[in-house]
């Protein structure tokens, strides 16, 4: 999300403050409400790893990125993780955390590199990628994953473990256009909903939807958000996403679905799928009281289910949780992570 759009969205949820609030659930649920002892349990992780020009990039720490470096991201990089130091503490966060599943938005895609200017590359993942070299990706990850990545847009990519899983149809450890998806007509090039299905390890499948919705607040990026969270539950290339599978929806929506229901229909929408009487529901934490992940203000990365429930936590903002990079203002979203249990199909 654009940091403008930030100073929006603040400004409406200031006009929205004696609102009621529509939902509040998710965080925290040890398992799936029906008796039993769950049988599939594993890690997951949204991620989105940009960053933007808007930060308090000359403050304090000094940490070597600042506004100078932040307009050569914005205009070479399309703000995505590329500054060295930050590609080399997320690769560290991942190994500490050493998830099974991944959604990463907003991520630096290398084969750009051969139309950055070469005084562009020095300190950014350009001066050591070469040709056939692996993606940010597959760079931060530690081994065993395998990535595949929406439609035309190699910026927003999942990823899933061996030990867990292989993406049905994609044969590689790098399927680019791996996942299911389309264009939404007038709001952007390529896939912001990807959809792909894990062949679990040990037997049954998991329907993995990536989401990154369309960041704005004006009456057509509502719009478009809204045709996105349709696509996740209702039709997406012609088949519904919810097709009585386990189910698992990951990203960063661009909207907060509790603080924003009354003001953005996309929220709302959002909403008439995924709360306590609907098939599917919030993991991670909504609603007013949640504490917030994104900008001090909002929750807009989220992790919902219709059969899969557990803890979450952000790194950075969760007592106990340090932030991916603790010396550097770079990164505008933190991860959150969601240790999930429920019952196989």
């Amino acid at each position: 999300m654009r940091w403008r759009t930030v100073i929006a969205w603040a400004a409406l949820l200031v006009g929205c403050d004696g609102a009621a609030d529509p939902v509040d659930a998710g965080g925290g649920d040890a398992g799936p409400p029906d008796a039993g002892m769950p049988d599939l349990r594993f890690v997951a992780v949204t991620f989105n790893t940009g960053t933007t020009e808007g930060l308090s990039h000359d403050g304090a720490p000094d940490d070597g990125y600042g506004s100078a470096e932040a307009v050569v991201s914005d205009t070479w990089y399309g703000d995505g993780l590329a500054w060295l130091p930050a590609v080399d503490a997320t690769r560290a966060w991942f190994a500490e955390v050493d998830p099974d599943v991944v959604a990463f938005q907003e991520i630096f895609h290398p084969p750009e590199c051969v139309d950055i200017p070469v005084e562009h590359h020095d300190g950014w993942y350009c001066e050591r990628w070469r040709e056939g070299d692996p993606t940010v990706a597959q760079t931060i990850l530690p081994m065993g994953f395998q990535v595949a990545c929406h439609l035309d847009k190699p910026d927003k990519c999942v990823a899933v473990h061996e030990r867990f899983g292989r993406f049905r149809g994609c044969d590689a450890d790098l399927c680019l256009d791996g996942l299911d998806g389309a264009r939404v007509p007038d709001c952007g090039s390529g896939s912001r909903v990807g959809r792909g299905v894990i062949e679990l390890a040990d037997g049954g499948t998991l329907t993995l939807v990536s989401v990154h919705g369309t960041s704005g607040v004006s009456a057509e990026e509502q719009a478009c958000r809204v045709a996105q969270v349709e696509q996740i539950f209702v039709d997406l290339d012609g088949a519904p996403a919810a097709d009585g599978a386990l189910n698992l929806v990951m990203g960063d929506f661009n909207t907060d679905p509790a603080r924003f229901a009354s003001s953005d229909p996309s929220a709302a929408r959002l909403l008439d799928f995924a709360g306590e009487d609907d098939p599917f529901h919030f993991v991670t934490e909504v609603g007013r009281r949640a504490a917030p992940t994104y900008a001090d203000l909002f929750n807009i990365d989220h992790v919902i289910s219709d059969r899969l429930r557990g803890p979450c936590w952000a790194a950075g903002v969760t007592e106990g949780r340090p932030p991916v990079l603790s010396d550097a203002v770079y990164f505008d979203h933190v991860p959150i992570v969601c240790e999930l249990s429920g019952d196989r199909p």
